[in-house]
């Protein structure tokens, strides 16, 4: 089994949600936690609906912003 800690909190498994980034130790794919928060649910109701931390959803962000951070897309004139 390939798992691999790919940001502190978020793992990738192949055998788990086809590979995307999840919180470490659950199903609970860090896109799903961005779309709730995207839709205005708080970090404690994302939590308790999915069975992780405030601190895990919390997490979910930072990693987003990292992945933003890298992207190398540019406006031009």
């Amino acid at each position: 089994m390939f798992v691999k800690e790919i940001a502190p909190r978020i793992a990738v498994d192949e055998k788990v949600r086809f590979g995307k980034p999840v919180v470490k130790g659950s199903r609970v794919a860090v896109t799903t936690v961005l779309g709730h928060l995207a839709a205005g649910d708080t970090p404690e109701a994302i939590a308790e609906d999915y069975g992780i931390t405030k601190e895990d959803v919390l997490t979910c962000v930072a990693y987003a912003q990292h992945i933003v951070e890298q992207d190398q897309i540019r406006a031009v004139p």
